[in-house]
């Protein structure tokens, strides 16, 4: 209970030691406090303080005197990018969740920080959509997709299709991953017209050709002649209405025995519970739509959009995500 009651506490030791450079320098090795505490320009007593709250978190560790080193917490974090990014932009949801009554009883009559950091989803999707606007959410999304990308080539045969579209890939990580088991691909990239331009970019910068489709799937048909799209991390950022129709033209945009690729962290996964419904929980609510559903739950829209069957594969770490494949 007390966990529970001083978490707040522990996510902003969390983001203070990411945001002042500490954990960074950190991973160059050990240094001195007085050190750290010139980098997170902290007075001796603020650096002291910080320190010994990271410190008890399992962050950092103390050897010697006054010397520190990552912890195993510590280690764990400064190899996943993703989770860093994760972290450098949740003053934003703290900010929304400074009120949770408010949040929750809709009484906003404006966006709020977090949604605010999309202009992305908030964007009309017009060809004059600045990419600076939309670049920070594309940048995030890059970050964080290789964790979430290897669970996903390693739980689906990609060499076993011939054209695959990645449905709001936002600046082409995914399809990045998948090139390199699978080359002979040929890749489509459905998302925002300033969205698109980035990951086409940035795509053919590592020699992967790409078929840029840009349009908006809340207003735009699906692009055809694609016997795989994939959807990762699309479905539980909106609200059910949308997520249905999106299922409905992806299966119009397949022909039948084609597959449906969903990759997304899902409601109900044993020891992730907390994940699903209390952080995406209120960070979907803050973002102003989606939440997270069981695989039962997912597998009940497709059928209602017209997919013959469909079936969950297994991945290695089902807290970062689950796969779900669809056949039309």
């Amino acid at each position: 209970m007390f966990d529970i009651i001083a978490g707040f506490t522990y996510s902003q030791t969390l983001f203070a030691c990411v945001e002042s450079g500490i954990v960074a320098r950190l991973q160059q090795g050990a240094a001195a406090s007085a050190e750290l505490g010139t980098r997170a320009r902290l007075g001796p007593d603020a650096t002291r303080r910080l320190l010994r709250a990271a410190a008890a978190l399992g962050l950092i560790e103390r050897v010697g005197d006054d010397l520190w080193m990552l912890g195993e917490q510590g280690v764990a974090l400064v190899g996943n990018p993703g989770a860093i990014a994760m972290i450098r932009h949740h003053h934003l949801l703290y900010a929304d969740l400074a009120d949770p009554l408010s949040l929750l009883r809709g009484e906003r009559t404006v966006p709020g920080a977090l949604a605010g950091y999309w202009p992305y989803a908030l964007g009309d999707g017009s060809e004059g959509e600045d990419q600076a606007a939309v670049s920070p959410y594309s940048q995030l999304m890059a970050a964080s997709q290789p964790m979430v990308a290897d669970q996903v080539v390693h739980a689906w045969r990609f060499d076993r299709h011939r054209r695959m579209l990645d449905v709001g890939g936002g600046a082409g990580a995914f399809i990045a991953a998948v090139a390199k088991v699978a080359p002979r691909l040929d890749f489509g990239l459905f998302d925002l017209p300033a969205v698109t331009a980035i990951g086409a970019r940035q795509l053919g910068e590592q020699g992967i050709k790409v078929n840029p489709h840009p349009g908006d799937f809340r207003n735009d048909a699906i692009p055809t002649g694609y016997d795989l799209i994939t959807l990762i991390r699309i479905l539980h950022d909106h609200d059910d209405e949308l997520a249905q129709a999106l299922l409905i033209k992806v299966r119009a945009s397949l022909k039948p025995g084609d597959t449906l690729l969903i990759a997304e962290p899902m409601a109900g996964t044993s020891g992730a519970e907390a994940m699903a419904d209390a952080y995406f929980g209120f960070y979907l609510l803050a973002m102003g739509s989606g939440r997270a559903r069981t695989p039962q739950e997912i597998g009940a829209m497709l059928t209602r959009a017209g997919f013959a069957s469909w079936r969950e594969r297994p991945t290695g770490l089902p807290i970062v995500t689950r796969v779900i494949a669809a056949t039309a």
